[in-house]
């Protein structure tokens, strides 16, 4: 049996009163690309964790009276630093049934089956559902797999769950380059404003001038206060990282995490080095619960790796200008994260620093506003 729900195509709205064809442009629509999932699943560290933590435990996806479940995309949402979920409670059932959600091309769900579950049901907002049918049907687990087009908010299910169990938020000093190029970038934008205000006012009459204010704020934000994503180097991190949020996803509701505060401190752990912002990053593991613990504990990191980089890197938090540290300085940070009030699937981040230098000299505090777009 095939269910098929708008996910996000029609002019209702969600249950954050957003649009849903508005949600589904923004956010949802670039998962119904092959190529998208493609990226996602030639990620070894990515594929490796969840495989690991499927077929090491297999336990928890067949037996009788308990539950088990999946959730897609490790509980990561936007820019591998938010997370939401659906709060979920499961019933006893004679065989373990597991809840894709956000199934995409299908493949941990088929997973969930190939590794003993009774019953599978895959989630997809988009039309990539379509494409999970057909692998789940080439695999020959149409008889256990359901893959049901929707999101999770707009469905019915009789069976419902979630895991990974934990998961935690990180963030740490970093140094690097981009900063230097992201000032230049801007410095260019707005040499090119000025040259077009005077063409336009020498050619066309036109004196544009009354809008190099509002300009200016549209480019300073774009290349200086909207995060970016990135592959961080190991040694780009230059002081000790802190924990910002962690989440026990068996138990957690929306309202945990729709606004994260944390303040934390970090020691510079090199000398005479370079103080250029902050490198944010998540892990999860797979522990189960203290009903039916994991065999196998798997961890998923997306830490800052020579080795083992993932699809989701890290985002970063540039400061202009980079300010100079040394061994044991430290910074004593208070950070903030909301959503956007325009746009529910985009994050706002504070950050509130003070420096406290080792060697007694005075280090200027500062406050930095960044979007997560």
């Amino acid at each position: 049996m095939e269910h098929s729900i708008n996910g996000g195509r029609g002019s209702t709205s969600t249950n954050n009163g957003v649009d849903k064809g508005v949600d589904f442009a923004n956010y949802f629509c670039t998962y119904a690309y092959l190529y998208h999932q493609k990226e996602m699943l030639c990620d070894r560290v990515r594929m490796d964790a969840y495989y690991n933590a499927v077929f090491k435990n297999k336990e928890h996806f067949f037996g009788k009276n308990s539950f088990f479940s999946l959730y897609c995309a490790v509980v990561c949402d936007l820019s591998i630093f938010y997370w939401s979920w659906v709060g979920l409670d499961f019933s006893k059932l004679a065989k373990k049934t597991v809840l894709d959600v956000g199934t995409g091309s299908g493949i941990l769900a088929i997973w969930s089956a190939q590794a003993g579950a009774r019953k599978v049901y895959a989630v997809e907002a988009t039309k990539m559902s379509d494409h999970a049918r057909e692998l789940v049907k080439a695999n020959n687990l149409e008889d256990v797999v359901e893959v049901i087009e929707g999101t999770v908010e707009d469905i019915d299910l009789p069976e419902k769950g979630k895991y990974p169990s934990h998961a935690r938020m990180w963030v740490a000093p970093i140094r690097s380059g981009l900063g230097d190029q992201k000032t230049s970038d801007f410095e260019s934008s707005m040499d090119d404003w000025y040259r077009f205000v005077d063409e336009t006012k020498t050619d066309y009459g036109v004196d544009m001038g009354v809008l190099t204010k509002p300009f200016s704020e549209e480019q300073r934000k774009y290349y200086l206060q909207t995060s970016m994503w990135n592959n961080l180097h190991p040694n780009q991190v230059i002081g000790v990282p802190a924990i910002i949020k962690e989440i026990d996803c068996l138990t957690a509701t929306v309202n945990e995490v729709l606004n994260v505060r944390a303040s934390f401190s970090s020691s510079i752990t090199l000398d005479d080095t370079r103080f250029c912002g902050f490198g944010g990053w998540f892990d999860v593991h797979f522990r189960g619960s203290k009903e039916s613990p994991a065999r196998h504990e798997i961890e998923l990191t997306t830490a800052p790796s020579l080795d083992n980089g993932t699809h989701w890197g890290q985002q970063v938090f540039l400061v202009h200008p980079p300010l100079r540290v040394q061994d044991s300085d430290e910074l004593v940070v208070s950070f903030t994260m909301t959503r956007s009030k325009e746009n529910h699937r985009l994050m706002e981040v504070e950050f509130n620093c003070d420096m406290r230098s080792s060697s007694g000299k005075q280090i200027r505090p500062f406050a930095k506003k960044f979007f997560i777009e």
